[in-house]
């Protein structure tokens, strides 16, 4: 399967503004790029790449006073299949995690594990631990949490979604992330593309999307509590421990966003061969 990646997003800033990108697309899919994957800036800028402490590829730049506009398109192989399913993956004792996975266990600016720890171990703790418990802390979270573009906002943490009972991707992911660390498994946040692939096309402008991982049997699995079914064509951008980690941009200074367009869309191989002749 060949999928069509891009983006088209526009400021107005009246100031210098410098910035950092996470637009790229993760190394663990590089392999799988069949067009560059490279981040274009109107006017151009110089700009410098670096991996982060999480192996996500950043941008940094400056761009000056007047109209920015970043944008992309990209094209990707993928196998087509579903996320992967594994209902016997089992968690490993803590003092038997790698010393980078440790990280994923501790609270993060909106995975407030201190305060949900009782919680967890209330509406959990008598799940069998693994890919068994993990499930149930989606299902959980799916049934009970209300998707919905205007509950979205900023600074809510998993605490607050957990009160609230509404939010977006990221909350619904913030919230799962905060319960698999109250019960020491491993979880970390993950932002990408996720096309209307396989299923009904939502009626709702194409996005950026979050899920989460978590680490069972050695290896970080894909799970998903706003959708909580496995998808096909999930491309994965950056993770972190949070959404604060994996920014798309983020700006110093009050840049003005205009136009913010996401493209994430199967093509054929003669339509993919005819983008790359033009």
């Amino acid at each position: 399967m060949l999928i069509r990646l891009g983006y088209d997003i526009r400021f107005q800033t009246a100031v210098r503004v410098p910035m950092i990108a996470l637009l790229n697309v993760y190394p663990s899919r590089k392999q799988d790029l069949r067009e560059p994957d490279i981040l274009q800036i109107e006017p151009q800028v110089p700009i410098d790449l670096y991996e982060d402490t999480f192996g996500n590829i950043c941008t940094r730049f400056a761009v000056p006073p007047g109209d920015v506009r970043l944008y992309s398109s990209s094209l990707i192989e993928d196998s087509g299949e579903l996320d992967e399913v594994s209902p016997n993956a089992q968690q490993a004792p803590v003092d038997e995690l790698p010393h980078e996975v440790l990280r994923f266990l501790l609270a993060s600016r909106y995975c407030e594990t201190d305060l949900l720890s009782n919680t967890a171990f209330r509406m959990f703790g008598n799940t069998a631990p693994g890919w068994s418990r993990v499930k149930a802390i989606c299902d959980w979270v799916h049934e009970h949490v209300t998707f919905g573009y205007g509950f979205a906002r900023s600074t809510k943490s998993a605490v607050e979604v957990l009160t609230e009972r509404k939010g977006v991707c990221r909350d619904f992911q913030h919230l799962a992330i905060a319960f698999c660390r109250c019960l020491n498994i491993p979880a970390r946040y993950a932002t990408g593309y996720l096309g209307d692939i396989g299923v009904p096309v939502a009626d709702s402008p194409m996005d950026f999307s979050a899920w989460f991982e978590a680490y069972l049997d050695g290896r970080w699995w894909t799970f998903d509590a706003r959708h909580n079914v496995p998808r096909i064509g999930r491309v994965l951008m950056a993770v972190g421990r949070d959404a604060a980690d994996v920014a798309i941009t983020t700006a110093f200074g009050t840049p003005l966003l205009t136009q913010f367009t996401i493209i994430t869309d199967e093509v054929s191989a003669p339509l993919a061969a005819s983008a790359v002749a033009r």
